[in-house]
């Protein structure tokens, strides 16, 4: 392999450096900007987040460092040490502006090798933001390194989190039949969730056991009602009928099994059951992708049929929809983006995309079979000669079965740090799903997006 200047960082010792001798490097300050910086420095100043403030202050600090970079890269360059600075900011440097730095030489003394630079910043209109010196120890030998690759960082700031949040705030919280919750960590997100005015609790289960939990995790839940029943399938049941009494809009699953829950929501005098398949959505946020992302079935139908999937993809629609995605786009997941009889997933999809043409699957955009890398990388998509409005840009991931959506939602959360939210839909009303290994936000985003869709469609009895 070829290599060229550009590979390598090359100093200029103090003999070589001249007087007037100068260097310059520009950069556009991004949000991520500001978020790394506050990491590193510690520099969590909120008015650095807020839209609202980006007209009144500035980020002189992040220009400073700019500064340290041009002079520790470039002049002199690797071996320089930083002895001194002294610079005034003259104006502050805004959100998506251009800063270029220049640092000249101004004065060198002999005796100890030091060098004196005027150091200037100006923006994109040439105004000045920075202006002053600083005093480096030049290098006195030759030092010539390989250039180090910058690690490619996503930033996950949240954002669509707090949206959310803030999405719901002021509204009435919901009535929400919290099934069995005999564990501090169901205890403490129905706690949490009505603190933040998502949810009015409703305490299923054996008083007992329940106060016990809320003992162990110093949790005061004396304002919520309580509903003793003597065990979990008892409390799945009483949690249906507050439901089909119009004494809750919505369920939370707690410490009993999936089974045991669905059994009573799926029993024919349940007053819940739909024509449609129940399924889990998983919503993510997940850092560097552009878009919400939501990925089903990762939770209740272990190997769906074809008319499983049907169903599974229009409640994910129905979810997209009402989140604010007026024509949710969804990639039906494969191994690989042909059609091929031996893999069951890929005829499945061919099926589906031509039962969304044919009008069985509605409100969507449908294109399969993809692979992952298909579905949400628009280079991959090019790459493979994929033209299709859904490849590289999906806002839906059907998994072929429940191994490869749940695996890949827990890849998205313990690995790429993605935000997400868990819910059941095709029932008459939402259901918050959650895992113990959820963190909080995740548990609160849930609770969230299920009073969204309880409000958006209030329980009425079948």
């Amino acid at each position: 392999m070829s290599t060229s200047a550009d590979d390598f960082i090359e100093n200029r010792t103090f003999d070589e450096i001249a007087v007037g001798d100068s260097a310059r490097s520009s950069h556009t300050l991004t949000r991520d900007d500001i978020w790394l910086f506050a990491t590193v420095s510690g520099d969590a100043n909120p008015t650095h987040f807020d839209d609202s403030f980006h007209r009144i202050v500035g980020h002189g600090m992040w220009g400073g460092t700019l500064i340290s970079a041009v002079i520790g890269t470039k002049l002199p360059g690797p071996g320089s040490i930083y002895v001194e600075q002294d610079l005034h900011f003259l104006n502050p440097i805004m959100l998506g502006d251009t800063v270029t730095i220049t640092v000249t030489v101004r004065e060198k003394r002999q005796s100890d090798r030091k060098v004196i630079l005027d150091c200037r910043a100006i923006n994109q209109d040439g105004g000045g933001v920075i202006e002053g010196r600083a005093t480096v120890i030049a290098p006195a030998e030759k030092i010539r390194l390989a250039r180090v690759e910058q690690p490619e960082i996503r930033v996950g700031r949240h954002e669509r989190y707090h949206a959310l949040m803030a999405r719901c705030k002021g509204k009435p919280p919901v009535a929400t039949a919290i099934i069995h919750p005999c564990d501090p960590l169901t205890l403490g997100a129905a706690v949490e969730a009505a603190a933040a005015g998502l949810i009015a609790p409703i305490l299923v289960g054996p008083e007992a056991k329940i106060r016990a939990a809320a003992a162990a995790a110093s949790l005061d839940i004396s304002a919520f009602p309580l509903e003793n029943t003597p065990h979990s399938h008892a409390a799945a049941q009483r949690s249906v009928e507050l439901v089909r009494q119009a004494k809750a809009q919505m369920l939370m699953k707690g410490s009993l099994s999936t089974d045991e829950m669905m059994e009573a929501v799926m029993a024919p005098d349940s007053g819940l059951k739909t024509a449609r398949l129940v399924s889990h959505v998983y919503l993510f946020d997940v850092p560097g992708y552009p878009r919400p992302l939501l990925i089903t079935d990762a939770g209740l139908n272990i190997a769906p049929t074809l008319m499983d999937k049907r169903d599974i993809i229009q409640n994910a629609i129905d979810l997209a929809r009402m989140l604010g995605i007026a024509r949710p786009k969804v990639a039906i997941l494969s191994a690989t983006e042909t059609v091929n009889p031996k893999l069951v997933s890929t005829l499945d999809a061919a099926a589906l995309c031509k039962m969304a043409d044919r009008g069985q699957i509605t409100d969507g955009l449908v294109e399969g079979p993809l692979a992952f890398d298909n579905a949400i990388s628009p280079q991959a998509a090019r790459d493979k000669g994929i033209v299709s409005p859904v490849a590289g840009y999906a806002d839906i991931l059907l998994a072929p079965d429940l191994e490869a959506g749940n695996m890949l939602a827990k890849q998205l959360l313990f690995m790429a740090g993605a935000d997400a939210a868990g819910v059941v839909l095709g029932a008459r009303v939402p259901i918050v799903y959650t895992s113990r290994a959820d963190g909080e936000r995740t548990r609160m985003a849930s609770c969230a997006v299920a009073a969204e869709m309880a409000r958006a469609r209030p329980y009425v009895a079948a």
